[in-house]
């Protein structure tokens, strides 16, 4: 099953107009990167632009979490779930249908469209959404349904505007897997997967707190196409679905050896990272030392390092990239269109960094032997700044180890570095939470 194509065309059945994926740059300046569906419909939601002739619409956008408030990158490789670069497929109603459609549709896709089935699913709603409550008791038997606060069950934009209840689906991966502590519905473990978020956005918060009833209420939804296609297949790992499984198997063959417990960490950061490096070239994006560029660079060199790790010791990225076409190049063209281009780029920016990464792995080493807590910010900033280390590249290395860095001395040596070059260093957050 194509489960992108299914659930855009159910909801063009539905009515919706089927809305292209926006750039991963978004025309809007408290954003590094799209980073949700909602993002290229935010102005319809504020009332800052008119409502479209089409009141309803759906897509299924390419979203980047890599930099600033919205960043995944440190868990990349570590988690089941997260990436840099991912696909959220939505459906969104700007003062046309509300709760009641909203809750039918998602209802119908995963039961019927995707047939998953009724006793694995769970559904949360806000602790004071009475209404969403007796809606969902049309789909699902009450006991299935569980009230959170505010933390997990409201959604805003901001700190004033457009926000409102949500309401969450869960698919459980069952006990036999999963079977800690935190494995409870609205813990920390993987047993209950959130797979749709059905946001319901019906207040216009003001400056005081108080929640004003909008006039027009919509629905902004989001669900994340890798988790439904791991939970499709019958993995546990988004890892092990047919989205990374052919990126994975080729890494393994270009190294000459087969992933293992200790190694398949690597192999998930290189699959993740290459997607999202194509990505970003093949929309503009090149690598460089400051804002968006920096954060293709850091994601890129954290990919070569993983690589340096399996022991390549030359370019390779751009022989795993014709396998990611295969993949997502029927229905992002520009990654055919552009793949000269983009494997070119790729390659030029491993040389870069594997011309420096053995003097740079030698230096990290010494220093490791030396550290028994800390790790010197010293010698932190000097692979940073010589030797082309990103900060949280050298924070990963010593993940494993359970070691820090001493960042105040790091960001003390940054502060004299910004106040030499009289040049800001831009880094990679988001220029406004």
């Amino acid at each position: 099953m194509d489960i992108r194509k299914e659930y855009l065309e159910f909801f063009k059945n539905k009515g919706h107009d089927i809305v292209s994926s926006m750039p991963l740059v978004p025309d809007d300046p408290t954003l590094m990167f799209t980073n949700a569906g909602m993002v290229q419909f935010k102005d319809i939601f504020t009332g800052a632009i008119p409502r479209p002739a089409n009141p309803t619409a759906t897509s299924c956008q390419l979203c980047i979490r890599a930099g600033g408030k919205h960043n995944d990158l440190e868990n990349v490789g570590y988690t089941a779930r997260h990436h840099t670069l991912f696909e959220m497929l939505g459906n969104f109603s700007f003062g046309d249908y509300f709760k009641k459609e909203a809750i039918a549709y998602a209802w119908e896709f995963i039961t019927v469209n995707l047939e998953l089935p009724v006793d694995k699913l769970w559904v949360t709603i806000h602790e004071s959404d009475d209404e969403a409550y007796e809606l969902w008791q049309e789909h699902i038997d009450a006991s299935r349904i569980k009230r959170f606060g505010d933390k997990d069950n409201f959604w805003s934009m901001g700190d004033t505007g457009a926000c409102g209840p949500c309401s969450e689906i869960f698919y459980d991966q069952g006990s036999e897997h999963f079977n800690s502590d935190e494995d409870y519905l609205g813990g920390e473990g993987d047993r209950f997967l959130e797979i749709w978020n059905l946001v319901f956005m019906q207040y216009d918060r003001q400056k005081d707190g108080t929640l004003v009833p909008l006039p027009k209420p919509s629905i902004d939804t989001g669900m994340g196409l890798e988790r439904v296609i791991a939970i499709k297949e019958g993995v546990l790992n988004n890892f092990d679905s047919s989205n990374f499984q052919p990126i994975i198997k080729k890494i393994e063959e270009l190294a000459g050896k087969t992933a293992n417990e200790e190694t398949i960490g690597s192999y998930r950061v290189i699959a993740d990272h290459l997607r999202a490096t194509s990505f970003m070239l093949s929309q503009g994006i090149l690598f460089g030392n400051e804002g968006r560029p920096y954060v293709s660079r850091r994601i890129l060199r954290r990919a070569v390092r993983h690589g340096y790790l399996l022991g390549f010791r030359k370019p390779f990225l751009a022989k795993v990239y014709d396998t990611l076409c295969n993949i997502l190049g029927s229905h992002y063209t520009d990654l055919n269109e552009k793949a000269d281009y983009i494997k070119e780029q790729l390659t030029l920016e491993e040389e870069r960094f594997f011309k420096t990464i053995e003097l740079g792995m030698s230096i990290f080493n010494e220093e490791l032997a030396k550290t028994k807590e800390i790790f010197s910010g010293d010698v932190a900033f000097k692979l940073y700044d010589t030797y082309g280390f990103p900060l949280d590249l050298t924070e990963d290395m010593l993940r494993d180890k359970d070691l820090k860095i001493d960042n105040a001395k790091f960001d003390e040596l940054m502060d004299e570095q910004k106040t030499k070059a009289k040049a800001a260093w831009k880094g990679s957050g988001d220029v406004a939470s």
